[in-house]
């Protein structure tokens, strides 16, 4: 499907027919967001997916009983990454891996480790969660260009879904 069409015919379906998207399929939108740019490369999410209905029911609540959780195939709690330090040392991990020169890593790692610096807390997790977006758009750009529907969500309580 061309990209703008693709973006042109995306919409928020407020409810789903139900039917369960091909294990196939769907792995094919989870490399999608994989592939979601991010700030450092450090991609700072982590995406729990919900596929089961006794799990759908306990968020309905916790998301105002929006009819999108119980019909939807799959839920996808995309979740920012608090501990950028941590995000930090896994990509240096890999970089040192991978064929970049030493001085190379270390410098960007540097970077990297300054900008983290120099921000409090709350910061970091707002910049996260900016992250995080990305990752959405992703998804959402992914899904229908597989051909499938999906709806962004901000209206749920993240406390009860943690718990949950």
């Amino acid at each position: 499907m061309e990209f703008e069409k693709i973006v042109m015919e995306r919409y928020a379906c407020k409810k789903f027919d139900g039917q369960k998207i091909a294990a196939e399929e769907f792995e094919k939108l989870q490399e999608l967001i994989r592939y979601a740019p991010s700030s450092f490369n450090l991609q700072t999410w982590k995406i729990k997916v919900v596929e089961d209905a006794q799990t759908k029911e306990k968020l309905l609540p916790a998301t105002w009983n929006q009819p999108q959780i119980n019909t939807c195939s799959h839920l996808l709690v995309f979740c920012a990454v608090k501990n950028v330090e941590k995000q930090i040392d896994m990509l240096e991990a890999a970089l040192e891996k991978g064929d970049s020169p030493a001085e190379s890593t270390a410098a960007y790692v540097k970077m990297m480790r300054d900008f983290a610096s120099n921000m409090d807390e709350a910061q970091k997790l707002a910049w996260a969660q900016r992250q995080v977006y990305l990752a959405v758009e992703n998804a959402l750009l992914g899904a229908k260009a597989l051909g499938f529907d999906s709806c962004p969500m901000e209206g749920f309580d993240a406390a009860q879904y943690s718990q949950i």
